[in-house]
């Protein structure tokens, strides 16, 4: 009897205390478990020794002989895209979801970070996994690496889709330039409290409680010894972000394009540092720049969102998953 009474005593105090203090997670996110079984590439950069960490989904239904590859935002890692992997694979893909250097459940080096050599490690997962050629389909940050990867290797290329990219526009215009420590001083201060805020700014309706399930995980690092480690590759990739636009090349993509853009995002990397309220109202103009890449590529197709924001594939899945579908099949 007393057995029982303890059980159900620690059963009423355990919803108090788990949210209010997370499990640490390290930098590699040990302990977390990914939709997905997780698998490895051995890489070697600037002579260190590195995991980068992908998910190789097969086709849930007959296979259509053809893959995609999602690739994660700044922010983010590859689980994010569990519902999209299910669409895809449901849909007779083969599904590839790598985890770049610096985030998720790969390394984090000390290295210079650079769009060549993020799509470089792709291009090498991808010929390892023996896919000559890939629907390449990027979210944010993940955009401007798919732009990069799809002008790098068009043969590869078989379609290119960006949702809700960063780098429509150049950030070193109106942004002002952050030297890389003070960016790392600004990441070590990092908590659930500072990610959350955030975080809540890609949801024009209100941040959904469900996104919890991606932000905890990153507030949980925080909590780790090893945070050090996460802080620096985040400063350092914002760097990469800042210093490498792709804005200036969407007219020379060659491939099939579509871009779906959720029309209430107002993201712009590094808009803590906009001291001027003009600067700021003309940046992160999604409509306008989402027009505006359209009109650049030859060809491509734009799926406009209203009263959607930042992670359309989140936030509306519904039609994210619909334009997707339509376009890739």
């Amino acid at each position: 009897m007393f057995r029982f009474f303890g059980i159900l005593l620690l059963a009423l105090l355990l919803p108090r205390l788990s949210p209010a203090q997370p499990t640490p997670l390290n930098a590699t996110l040990d302990g977390y478990e990914y939709p997905f079984p997780v698998k490895y590439l051995p890489l070697k950069l600037e002579g260190q020794t590195l995991r980068m960490a992908y998910m190789d989904v097969p086709a849930a239904a007959r296979a259509n002989g053809r893959t995609a590859v999602l690739l994660h935002g700044k922010n983010f890692f590859g689980a994010y895209w569990r519902e999209t992997i299910k669409a895809l694979t449901a849909a007779g893909f083969r599904v590839v979801v790598p985890d770049q250097v610096g985030f998720g459940k790969s390394d984090k080096p000390d290295m210079h970070y650079s769009f060549y050599q993020l799509a470089h490690n792709t291009k090498r997962l991808l010929d390892t996994l023996g896919v000559p050629k890939a629907v390449i389909i990027g979210h944010s940050m993940g955009g401007m690496l798919a732009t990069r990867f799809a002008l790098m290797y068009p043969g590869a290329t078989e379609k290119l889709v960006l949702e809700n990219p960063i780098g429509l526009e150049d950030y070193r215009v109106g942004v002002p330039f952050q030297p890389i420590d003070q960016a790392e001083a600004t990441e070590r201060k990092s908590n659930e409290e500072s990610i959350r805020k955030y975080h809540a700014t890609y949801y024009p309706g209100g941040y959904p409680k469900a996104h919890d399930e991606w932000l905890l995980p990153l507030a949980a690092q925080t909590k780790s010894p090893d945070f050090a480690k996460v802080a620096r590759a985040n400063a350092l990739t914002f760097d990469m972000i800042y210093q490498q636009p792709v804005s200036y090349e969407f007219s020379r993509v060659q491939v099939p394009t579509l871009l779906i853009i959720g029309q209430a995002d107002r993201t712009v990397v590094g808009k803590g540092l906009i001291k001027d309220p003009k600067v700021l109202a003309a940046m992160g103009q999604y409509p306008e720049l989402g027009r505006r890449t359209a009109a650049q590529i030859k060809g491509a197709k734009l799926v406009a969102l209203d009263k959607v924001g930042h992670i359309p594939h989140l936030e509306a899945f519904g039609q994210f998953r619909d334009a997707l579908l339509g376009f890739v099949r």
